[in-house]
C-alpha cells in the first residue's frame, strides 16, 4: 500500500491556471492536468534558476522528490506543447509557505493572488511599482 502524499510547500498561487493553443475550440482539446507542487517545483528549478536541493528545502520535500517532481512537470508540459493539449494548473496537497501579507501599496490588494483575480488597475499599479515581476 502506497503512503499519502505530504502536503508541499508552495510560496505563491500561478498567475494564471489555464493555457490552451490558440484559435482551436476548448471542446475539441484533451487537457493535462500540472499540480500546483509540480507548477512550484518548475517555477524554482526552471524559472528561479535554484539547484535541486535548495528548491527541495523550499518545498520542504526530499532532493529525491523534488527530482520526481519536476520530471513529472516536465513530461506533462512536453504533453501540452507537443500534442497541442490544453494545460490546466490545479490541485495537489500544497501549504503556502509564508503568510500572504505582501500588498500593493497603492491599491491595497494582496501581490500573491493569482493575477488573472485582480482588476486590471491593479496589475497596472503592480507593474509600474516594479512588484509585478516579467523575467524575459
Amino acid at each position: 500500500m502506497a503512503r499519502n502524499k505530504c502536503c508541499r510547500n508552495i510560496e505563491c498561487f500561478p498567475p494564471f491556471d489555464f493555457f490552451k493553443p490558440d484559435k482551436i475550440d476548448l471542446k475539441k482539446l484533451e487537457c493535462v492536468e500540472l499540480n500546483l507542487d509540480e507548477f512550484e517545483a518548475i517555477r524554482l528549478a526552471d524559472f528561479e534558476g535554484l539547484y535541486q536541493e535548495k528548491a527541495a528545502k523550499k518545498m520542504n520535500v526530499s532532493r529525491q522528490t523534488f527530482g520526481r517532481i519536476v520530471e513529472e512537470a516536465h513530461h506533462k508540459i512536453a504533453e501540452a506543447l507537443v500534442l497541442g493539449k490544453a494545460l490546466k494548473i490545479t490541485g495537489g496537497r500544497v501549504t503556502i509557505s509564508e503568510p500572504i501579507n505582501k500588498m500593493c501599496s497603492c491599491c491595497k490588494i494582496d501581490k500573491n493572488v493569482p493575477i488573472n483575480k485582480l482588476p486590471k488597475k491593479c496589475l497596472e499599479c503592480l507593474k509600474s511599482n516594479n512588484l509585478l515581476i516579467n523575467k524575459q
